[in-house]
């Protein structure tokens, strides 16, 4: 079949095979060219990654696998093709990511299933014991609204919604490229309780538990999980907002799980990236606005980073640096240091109070940010035939 894109909402319903293939490929090329992080002493080598098929757990994979060297076992939640309808773009790009380590003679393993589960702890720790003996780190980034307590079997779904008030925000239409302002209601005591669950540390404190109760954790044994934090233009439904709470119980969970840790010298660290384009961003009010803003202003300055430019930065410059962490007061290592720079900001919070729908193309990048979007799902990949027939099963039907 001839596969196009097919957008509703905040999602596309289609992924190209070939486009996924060819962006995970540029993927590995990129930090292939940036020089082997494989000799530091730091350098992982048998790698976790929950969350691994796209964004920033894809890149962390990669990263892992071809800058380090590492054997790397992923988990994703992901649903495979039919002759007739195409796979979620994870699931090419888990097929993409194994050939290509297979061809480098590279351990690597996905496991597809529901993260939050018992179930799929029992089978990661089956196949760490089978295959790879222990892990010396674990990437967790996982990025579902929804979530079923492995425990209670209650199921929560996170909102993103403003605390206390409710807030009307400038924001844009991605689709039509219009500014415009929305209404943001509060969410209720509930609704944040449920954002915390779905979004917050305890996830990830089971996944130590269970891991290191089972013994598969090496000496050493290092975690870290991903957040964003922003500016005062995206706080009132970022920060100081449902997913704000759901970040700070991440921090508290980075704390406890440094000390489990302990008796094996283990660290467990938030790292804050950079505003990039995903699938989850772009469901989020006001954020799209301030990532068009951002884009243009970073590529002025020659200082923008895609997923995998700024992970690959992040494992060379921070995970496997000789030199201490870039950390702030509450102990996260801050990767969103050009992002912040007053010369970056400065100009971005002038052109948020300046933006309408009649100068977005010259203050923004509303462009760049719909081609990033398009890139998630395997679309407007250089090289690339978009004409061409494609099996969307790959042959494994």
């Amino acid at each position: 079949m001839i596969i196009k894109p097919r957008i509703r909402g905040f999602i596309c319903t289609t992924a190209h095979p070939a486009g996924c293939a060819e962006h995970v490929a540029q993927q590995i090329r990129y930090v292939q060219e940036q020089g082997d992080l494989g000799q530091s002493a730091h350098a992982p080598k048998k790698v976790l990654v929950l969350g691994c098929s796209g964004g920033y757990g894809l890149a962390s994979r990669i990263a892992a696998g071809f800058a380090c060297g590492a054997a790397t076992l992923g988990v994703s939640f992901e649903k495979a093709p039919t002759e007739k309808k195409t796979a979620t773009a994870g699931w090419y790009n888990n097929v993409a990511f194994e050939a290509a380590a297979a061809e480098q003679g590279l351990y690597a393993a996905t496991l597809d299933g529901d993260a939050f589960s018992d179930a799929m702890k029992d089978r990661v720790i089956a196949e760490i014991r089978a295959n790879l003996g222990e892990i010396d780190m674990l990437v967790y980034s996982l990025a579902s609204p929804v979530r079923q307590h492995p425990r209670s079997g209650e199921l929560y779904r996170s909102v993103i919604k403003p605390l206390g008030q409710a807030l009307r925000m400038k924001s844009v239409n991605v689709d039509r490229g219009e500014v415009h302002e929305v209404d943001l209601e509060p969410a209720t005591e509930a609704e944040t309780a449920a954002t915390v669950a779905v979004m917050g540390g305890e996830d990830w404190e089971f996944w130590i538990a269970a891991l290191q109760e089972a013994g598969v954790l090496a000496p050493g044994f290092r975690t870290v999980a991903f957040t964003y934090i922003g500016t005062e233009l995206t706080w009132p439904i970022y920060w100081e907002g449902t997913l704000g709470k759901a970040k700070e119980d991440l921090d508290r969970a980075a704390l406890a799980i440094t000390g489990q840790l302990a008796g094996l010298g283990g660290d467990a660290r938030v790292a804050v990236l950079k505003a990039v384009v995903t699938q989850a961003m772009s469901a989020i009010p006001v954020v799209p606005l301030y990532a068009s803003l951002l884009f243009r202003v970073m590529k002025d300055l020659g200082v923008h980073e895609d997923p995998i430019a700024h992970i690959q930065r992040m494992f060379a410059t921070q995970l496997c640096a000789d030199e201490p962490m870039r950390l702030d007061d509450q102990g996260r290592i801050r990767m969103d240091d050009l992002e912040m720079t007053d010369a970056v900001q400065e100009v971005v919070k002038q052109r948020w109070s300046e933006v309408t729908t009649e100068n977005l193309a010259q203050l923004a990048d509303l462009q760049g940010f719909r081609e990033d979007f398009l890139k998630i799902f395997g679309f407007g990949i250089e090289g690339v035939d978009y004409d061409a027939d494609q099996d969307p099963t790959l042959g494994r039907s």
